[in-house]
């Protein structure tokens, strides 16, 4: 029996943003499952790339183009594309394609969660030949709210790759003896890097963010670095990569005032890293799985663990990482949702 193909649309994959980390995961869970992948992205690294997809294009692709890239394809996912509408007209061009076509719209973001969306009007598309699914059941909530349908399926993350954090201390330029936190994130006004700069300096840390200026914040990310009393890294060498980073640190910061999921919640879970973590939504339904988090507005509950490292709570983040979130874990879970529609496609 040859083997269905599932295809993957989004602006961009292949890149550290959560979007394109959460679709490789679903990548690797769709071939445990038996499907042959193939992705499509607007740029980034992906089989096809079809330019007017990605989210600064000056023009849409051409329907033609796009339906070429998807044809044969057994079932298509759409990464986020027809969900929080970045690039509008990329979006209506990909929600017309698919009418009638099996597909999954995987929503990790909506306009009404967004500043400037939200009065986008009704949104997002809906069509009977597809199935939704979003990354939280507040989300699930909201767009029940607005008359769809949808299945929670929470993000899984790739299995965690091995880092090396000597290696990564000497490219850094680190001691080995030195406090060091890693807020592996962006810098975009959400990631609140005011906020993690803060428990750095609060812990006498060295301060290291390790994805590039967003969104216009480069100028403001410029300000509140030249006034940090904390040594700064920025980046991460090409010598090294997201596992180095983890394993280089001691403690992880994640400080956001808005996420839809927050991959490094479960990431710090599998590198066995404490976690201080912001107070957006999320937290509190992710939490109830039994993780064990501080706060990144009060640095002391931090501070004091590491001073007194307590193995148990690293154990038991790790254990609820894997249980609930990893690859095997999200592949039962798509299965749900194709049993779900009706879908046999393997």
């Amino acid at each position: 029996m040859t083997a269905s193909t599932v295809c993957f649309v989004s602006a961009r994959l292949g890149e550290p943003d959560g979007v394109s980390v959460a679709a490789a995961a679903w990548m690797l869970a769709f071939e445990r499952l038996g499907f042959v992948v193939r992705t499509v992205a607007g740029e980034g690294q992906a089989d096809c790339l079809v330019p007017g997809l990605a989210l600064n294009a000056e023009a849409p692709p051409p329907a033609r183009d796009l339906d070429a890239a998807i044809q044969g394809a057994a079932v298509v996912v759409v990464e986020n594309l027809c969900s929080l509408p970045l690039n509008l007209p990329a979006a209506k061009v990909v929600a017309s394609c698919l009418r009638g076509r099996r597909a999954i719209l995987h929503h990790h973001d909506f306009p009404w969660q967004r500043e400037g969306f939200e009065n986008l009007g009704p949104w997002p598309p809906d069509d009977l030949a597809w199935a939704h699914v979003t990354i939280n059941e507040m989300s699930r909530h909201q767009l029940g709210d607005r008359g769809i349908e949808g299945t929670t399926v929470y993000n899984g993350v790739l299995p965690a790759a091995p880092g090396d954090r000597e290696r990564a201390r000497a490219v850094l330029g680190v001691a080995p003896d030195r406090l060091l936190l890693v807020q592996p994130t962006r810098a975009i006004a959400r990631k609140n890097v005011p906020e993690g700069v803060g428990v750095a300096e609060a812990l006498d840390a060295i301060y290291w963010l390790t994805g590039p200026a967003e969104d216009g914040y480069g100028p403001e990310l410029e300000r509140v670095l030249a006034a940090a009393t904390c040594e700064i890294r920025r980046g991460i060498p090409g010598s090294l990569d997201i596992a180095d980073a983890y394993e280089a640190s001691d403690a992880v910061v994640f400080p956001s005032t808005w996420e839809g999921f927050g991959l490094p919640l479960i990431e710090s879970a599998q590198y066995r890293k404490p976690l201080a973590v912001g107070r957006f939504p999320m937290v509190e339904e992710l939490a109830a799985f039994g993780f064990r988090w501080f706060p990144s507005d009060d640095p002391t509950p931090l501070g004091t663990w590491l001073k007194h490292p307590e193995p148990d709570l690293l154990d038991r983040n790790q254990a609820v990482a894997l249980r609930h979130f990893s690859v095997d874990a999200l592949a039962g879970r798509l299965a749900g949702v194709l049993q779900h529609a009706g879908w046999a496609l393997w």
